[in-house]
């Protein structure tokens, strides 16, 4: 079995990764046999909370010989790493762990901004040294949904060229928000906050169903704000979008509405309209002749159990082929686009050019 480390102990680590990788154990797939923490303390909570018996502590505070991340890394039984680390930390340990000859799994986005991203990227393309280079995989779990897999389905089924597409989201993070009660996220110090550390599975979703009709977004004009003081340094996007066909679409995600709420995305072609929610996917058209008119249904998951083992599969193959879901390319392109739209909403209001109605 392929041998894992947990590197986080976090809330989504603990939730979600976590149950996966212990789900991928019990099917025979890997096994868990280090958690890694920045201290101590949140590192043991975990493998006594979850009673993992045989599995070890690494952190960084207090220093302890033998217990550093470097030690986590140099141990020959451990294949794989998931790496579920706040957002700028995540940067330096992917490197460390790739240089180790570990396979990686990374939380998204890829990184805090597209220069970042594309750093790691070089580095791992064109200067990690490997005789045989590990896999990096970005962990986009909407990807994984079943009820995106088949809005992609049927926006490829009913072909045509993209007329129009929306992007929706509406959302509000209360005081007592789990996610917003960690440091990190409550004071960021990267571009965006939620709308970057969120808005990425959003754009997945979007960039998901426009890759199977073909195209992709290709420019942004965005109009920013912020709506809920605590949830600096923006929460609202509002935007137009134009495809590399020169189609317009909308893309609107905000996270201080608060009597409003719900995802979707909108995908129209010549010959019908697929609307995705995590929940349900409606398709209007026309296929061969014939109307469709269709509704499908679905249960709420996270995904995170599905990208976790095709991840664990990948690696245990060994022959350096992995699920293009979790291509970090793949999440350079969903980082493009939001960084795109909070630099053009920056842009916007400074440049002030509103046409008035008269």
């Amino acid at each position: 079995m392929v041998g894992v480390a947990l590197l986080g102990a976090g809330i989504f680590a603990k939730e979600e990764h976590l149950p996966a990788i212990l789900a991928a154990q019990k099917s025979g797939l890997g096994t868990l046999k280090a958690v890694y923490s920045r201290s101590q303390s949140s590192a043991e909570k975990l493998i006594t909370e979850h009673n993992l018996q045989g599995v070890e502590a690494y952190f960084d505070s207090p220093q302890s010989e033998g217990k550093s991340l470097h030690e986590l890394l140099s141990r020959a039984d451990i294949d794989a790493v998931i790496v579920a680390l706040p957002i700028l930390n995540q940067g330096k340990v992917i490197e460390e762990a790739l240089k180790a000859g570990k396979h990686v799994l990374s939380e998204k986005p890829i990184a805090q901004d597209v220069a970042a991203a594309k750093a790691l990227l070089n580095f791992y393309e064109s200067e990690l040294s490997a005789a045989k280079k590990p896999i990096w995989a970005v962990a986009e779990n909407f990807r994984f949904y079943k009820s995106l897999d088949f809005a992609q389905n049927k926006v490829a089924e009913l072909g045509g060229k993209v007329k129009t597409f929306k992007l929706e989201m509406y959302g509000f993070i209360q005081d007592e928000n789990k996610y917003y009660n960690t440091e990190w996220r409550k004071v960021p110090d990267y571009q965006g906050g939620f709308l970057l550390d969120g808005g990425v599975h959003f754009v997945a979703a979007l960039r998901t169903m426009l890759g199977a009709a073909g195209t992709k977004i290709d420019k942004v004009v965005a109009f920013s704000n912020l709506l809920v003081e605590n949830l600096k340094p923006t929460d609202t996007v509002h935007a137009v979008a134009l495809t590399d066909e020169q189609i317009a679409g909308t893309i609107i995600m905000t996270f201080g509405t608060e009597f409003k709420a719900g995802l979707s995305v909108e995908v129209t072609t010549e010959n019908g309209t697929v609307v995705w929610t995590p929940r349900d996917v409606r398709v209007q058209g026309v296929k061969d002749g014939q109307k469709v008119d269709i509704t499908e249904e679905f249960e709420r998951e996270s995904g995170v159990k599905t990208e976790v083992r095709a991840f664990l599969e990948a690696v245990k193959r060994n022959d350096g082929t992995f699920d293009q879901k979790q291509s970090p390319r793949e999440a350079l392109g969903d980082l493009q686009v939001v960084q795109a739209l909070l630099q053009s909403g920056d842009k916007a209001r400074a440049a002030s050019q509103f046409v008035s109605i008269e």
